[in-house]
């Protein structure tokens, strides 16, 4: 019996599905949102599985509109800054489950898969995603923190730019623009998702394609030493090209201290600029405007 709200299914393939759904207490339309109820309930899911001999993960969310929307801005909003440094740091460690597992796993993306929901995703070993079917809407895809005036949280900065072109990652980032899903940089998904096939069926075929040969400490990034040198050349060809703000300026320092000093370091320094930087003037005319809406 799980001892987390979130369900788990355990193929006959020993590949676990685990189902991220919305708060039951806070239903929010059927939208998979970030927010300390799911943080606390994925951290259980993972501690339980972590424990037994799997072949893999598949992360799925069951919102017919979102992968994750992101992280609960009024939630967020409503704490101070060390109830806030709490709620980081609880995120940082239900993700840091993923990358610790001792089998691999992959995250499913059908719909939008924004901010928080996207560095959740990327905590897994690769990404699977649906393009969107001839005349259905699209949806976008990315970190649009910076567009609120904040920066990522989760490790974002640094998870991107290490899974397609670190300039596209890293401007963009900076900008706080997501990608259309009709337009996502190769490298992001590892496969694209037909509408014909199970999106099941496709992560599980990853996963027994590509077993994991030995744990990591800290999800794929440009702080892992193979991308130090392409990083640090496509900073300073973009030094001057990025926006001058507070949060492309945080996005791009924690890049840097992932690079000198690993990728936990890295997510702190993101961390402690998203506590600050959500008291600019700058972030807090974006942040009430948003939770207006």
């Amino acid at each position: 019996m799980s001892d987390s709200p979130l369900p788990i299914q355990i193929r006959a393939d020993n590949i676990a599905v685990l189902s991220l759904i919305p708060n039951p207490n806070k239903p929010r339309g059927g939208v998979v949102v970030l927010d300390r109820w799911l943080i606390d309930s994925l951290d259980a899911a993972l501690r339980q599985l972590s424990q037994q001999d799997l072949s893999g993960l598949i992360l799925q969310s069951t919102s017919e509109r979102v992968f994750v929307a992101g992280a609960d801005l009024a939630e967020i909003d409503a704490l101070n800054d060390a109830d806030l440094d709490l709620y980081l740091r609880a995120g940082s460690v239900a993700y840091g489950r993923i990358s610790a597992l001792a089998f691999s796993s992959v995250a499913i993306i059908h719909k939008a898969a924004l901010g928080g929901g996207l560095e959740l995703a990327m905590h897994c070993d690769a990404l699977i995603g649906a393009l969107p079917a001839p005349g259905e809407k699209s949806w976008k895809v990315g970190l649009p923190e910076c567009g609120l005036g904040i920066c990522p949280g989760w490790g974002g900065t640094m998870m991107l730019a290490a899974r397609m072109d670190i300039s596209k990652a890293i401007t963009s980032t900076c900008v706080g623009a997501p990608f259309d899903a009709s337009d996502i940089p190769a490298g992001l998904y590892a496969k694209n998702i037909g509408a014909s096939e199970s999106a099941v069926d496709v992560a599980a075929a990853w996963i027994h394609a590509n077993p994991k040969v030995q744990t990591r400490r800290s999800p794929l990034s440009v702080a892992d030493e193979q991308f130090h040198q392409a990083t640090t050349t496509a900073l300073e060809h973009l030094e001057k090209q990025l926006p001058n703000t507070a949060a492309a300026r945080a996005v791009v320092n924690a890049i840097h201290v992932g690079l000198q000093h690993g990728f936990q370091a890295g997510v702190l320094c993101e961390q402690k600029h998203l506590i600050e930087l959500r008291h600019t003037p700058e972030a807090r005319a974006r942040l009430d405007a948003f939770l207006k809406r």
